[in-house]
């Protein structure tokens, strides 16, 4: 049995802290802290398919104590993917479903590579650019899904273009810097 590889085309939602509106498509964030798609040091750009799941994604455990945050919107155009919702696919990968939903943070905290980690090197190494998945936030249940992509650019495949139509988003970081009274 082969892997089924689909091409994602579709708008997607992300909630991030206002203060990286000025860098919506960078994935540094990702780079710099991991996580459950991503080791410390690469870049991801994690997006939901739905504003509600993009809000309880950055939420991350305060979904009724909310804090402020920046929902961008991106349509994405022919980005190779792998559905890891899909018990075949995952059978396919020889990954257990249960996987998914490691305690990623403890175990790279304990230096440990968490098993998304090595399913990701996997996928690398097939050249995709990103995965379907459920979303394990606090409060989402398996029809709140996620994007998440490792390669991804403004042209080409694996297309990914913020949609800010009215230049609403900030430029640079200087929007975020106060100034005293």
């Amino acid at each position: 049995m082969s892997l089924p590889i689909r091409q994602f085309s579709g708008v997607v939602y992300r909630a991030h802290h206002p203060m990286w509106a000025h860098q919506p498509l960078s994935g540094d964030g990702a780079k710099k802290h991991g996580g459950r798609f991503n080791r410390r040091g690469s870049q991801a750009l994690y997006t939901s398919l739905d504003i509600t799941t993009a809000w309880m994604e950055a939420q991350q455990g305060f979904p009724f104590k909310p804090q402020p945050m920046t929902l961008v919107a991106y349509q994405v155009s022919n980005a190779a993917v792998v559905d890891l919702n899909d018990s075949n696919t995952l059978q396919v990968l020889d990954f257990p479903a249960n996987d998914l939903a490691c305690a990623w943070e403890y175990l790279a905290s304990q230096n440990q590579p968490p098993p998304t980690w090595l399913l990701v090197d996997k996928l690398l190494a097939l050249n995709l650019a990103g995965a379907l998945v459920r979303s394990f936030a606090p409060g989402c249940m398996a029809d709140n899904q996620n994007l998440v992509l490792w390669r991804w650019g403004d042209i080409g495949e694996s297309q990914v273009n913020l949609i800010d139509d009215f230049g609403r988003l900030p430029k640079t970081v200087d929007s975020w810097q106060t100034k005293p009274d």
